[in-house]
Parts: C-alpha cells; sequence; structure tokens
C-alpha cells in the first residue's frame, strides 16, 4: 500500500522529535545545528528555545529518514522473498 512509509516517518519524526525536546543533546542534531554555524539564541518558539527546537527537529528528519529507508527496502526485500501468489 502506497503511504505507509510517509505514514512511519511521521510516527518517527515526531516521536524523535519529541524525545529530543526533552534531551536536546541527542545527536546528530547538535553536531548538524554547528555545522550550519548559526549562533545559539534564548527566543521562545511555544516556550522552547529555538536552538533546541532546530536540533530536534534535525534529529527527528534523520531519524526519520533513516527508519524510512529500512523500512522502504525492507518491505521490497520482503515482496521479493514472498511465492508468486496464484492469480
Amino acid at each position: 500500500m502506497r503511504g505507509q512509509g510517509a505514514i512511519i516517518f511521521l510516527i518517527v519524526f515526531f516521536a524523535v522529535l519529541m524525545a529530543s525536546l526533552a534531551m536536546p543533546e541527542i545527536p546528530p542534531g547538535q553536531t548538524l545545528y554547528g555545522l550550519l554555524g548559526i549562533p545559539e539564541t534564548d527566543y521562545l518558539i511555544l516556550g522552547v528555545s529555538a536552538t533546541v527546537l532546530m536540533m530536534a527537529v534535525f534529529n527527528g528528519v534523520v531519524y526519520g529518514v533513516i527508519v524510512w529507508l529500512l523500512f522502504t527496502f525492507g518491505t521490497a526485500f520482503m515482496k521479493r522473498k514472498s511465492p508468486a501468489s496464484p492469480s
């Protein structure tokens, strides 16, 4: 079914986003933020520091893409391995 990968990505994205808001030191968000060279700020967005929010978004995207790729390749592999269904 099409769209399952998008749902998997969104679930992982939001789960990692929430976890990263609680623990912003989860890699690689802090490293990616540092590579951009943007100075840290205390500006609050919905009560969360903009810097922490950006690190959490980076983490959500990175881990979401990784899990989405694993899901996509896993389902393609399973379809190839399954016996052909009779028509």
